[in-house]
């Protein structure tokens, strides 16, 4: 990159200096580091590694800094960045004379589609391009990389929604018919329990908190396999992720939803039972 890029992308020096126009000029093999980078080639107890050589495709760099930790953002992070001159990359790394990509800063976000407008007409002229639908680049600006990611994002949802729902109407369709077999097995019991005084509400009652008992346990050991799961992926995925208390409580409340619904027929079947038919029954 050039000397520009750290004030473009908000990279910060914390040990040493940066990329200047004198390294760009002069194709210095100086190279500025990120905390990741530092840390996996000269292991995390190193402190000052200014002045120390790396080798990038059998090409010796200097390091000349080092960055401030600034996390990763979508699928890159900052921090195992190597940064090196953009002129000494074409030359021994590269062999080409063009760049893939340019970073652009605004002065205000309200300035950006015009500046989007006056980059697209330039490279237009520059690539000798008088159609701009056979452009041979693209511009895109944060709003349209936060769109393009909220509809990534809108999509997952869905998809993890439908996934959650067919899931929740096998499991509700499993515990029916649980229930129902468990109505069956104890059909004796429900009639000698009506015979004895025992009302349809009382039975509708009894089979309903059994069906709502049986999913809230599910759902208390989804929640804790959740919460392993969301461990492992801070573990081995190096992502931050939380177990919020509101998810906790919606898993519960749509537990009990889940075994109300699916466990009311069932409940509905034995209140109906006929005491005497029930007491006879092998």
């Amino acid at each position: 990159m050039t000397a520009s890029y750290a004030e473009v992308r908000n990279v910060k020096i914390d040990q040493g200096s940066f990329i200047t126009d004198q390294n760009n000029s002069s194709l210095s093999k100086v190279a500025v580091l990120g905390p990741t980078t530092r840390d996996d080639l000269f292991g995390e107890e190193a402190t000052n590694v200014i002045g120390q050589a790396i080798r990038i495709n059998g090409n010796e760099f200097k390091v000349i800094g080092i960055t401030q930790s600034k996390g990763g953002s979508g699928f890159s992070n900052q921090d195992d960045m190597i940064y090196i001159p953009l002129t000494t990359m074409q030359k021994y790394l590269a062999g080409a004379d063009y760049v893939s990509t340019i970073s652009v800063e605004a002065q205000t976000a309200g300035d950006m589609a015009v500046i989007q407008e006056e980059m697209t007409n330039l490279l237009l002229t520059r690539h000798k391009i008088s159609d701009p639908s056979a452009a041979d680049f693209n511009i895109l600006n944060q709003a349209d990389i936060v769109a393009t990611a909220s509809s990534v994002t809108g999509t997952f949802t869905m998809l993890l929604a439908a996934i959650a729902g067919i899931s929740l109407v096998v499991g509700g369709i499993g515990i029916m018919n649980m229930m129902l077999t468990t109505v069956t097995e104890r059909t004796r019991e429900i009639g000698l329990r009506k015979a004895i005084g025992a009302t349809g509400a009382d039975i509708n009652g009894q089979f309903l908190t059994e069906a709502i008992m049986l999913t809230i346990m599910g759902g208390v050991a989804g929640v804790f396999l959740g919460w392993l799961a969301s461990l492992a992926v801070a573990h081995f995925a190096s992502l931050a992720t939380t177990v919020s208390t509101s998810a906790v409580f919606l898993a519960f409340g749509v537990s009990a939803v889940i075994g109300l619904v699916f466990g009311y027929y069932p409940a509905r079947r034995a209140s109906k039972l006929n005491p005497i038919e029930a007491l006879r029954f092998e």
